[in-house]
């Protein structure tokens, strides 16, 4: 596990206690990009559930999750993918 997903899964495990939490680091899929060139992050994909979604709309659910891992952009993260579900959608 690379550091940044480490640090991921610590930053929205400490926000959110999710019921479950993946994250797939799927740089490689884009390599040579232009913006991880210039900037240095991977692209990341993360599947998260949890009782903090309930209620929320897809945006708000995003913006939470962008929030919690702002201090790993753009020099960590470069792109993320989110789905998420709450407690509820399971």
């Amino acid at each position: 596990m690379s550091n940044t997903v480490e640090r991921i899964e610590q930053l929205l495990t400490e926000a959110f206690q999710p019921d479950s939490l993946s994250i797939e680091d799927e740089s490689w899929k884009h390599a040579g990009h232009a913006g991880v060139r210039e900037h240095g992050g991977g692209h990341y994909h993360v599947r998260i559930t949890g009782e903090h979604f309930a209620g929320k709309s897809r945006l708000q659910c995003h913006r939470m999750v962008h929030q919690a891992l702002a201090s790993l952009f753009p020099k960590s993260i470069h792109a993320l993918s989110i789905d998420i579900a709450s407690r509820s959608a399971k």
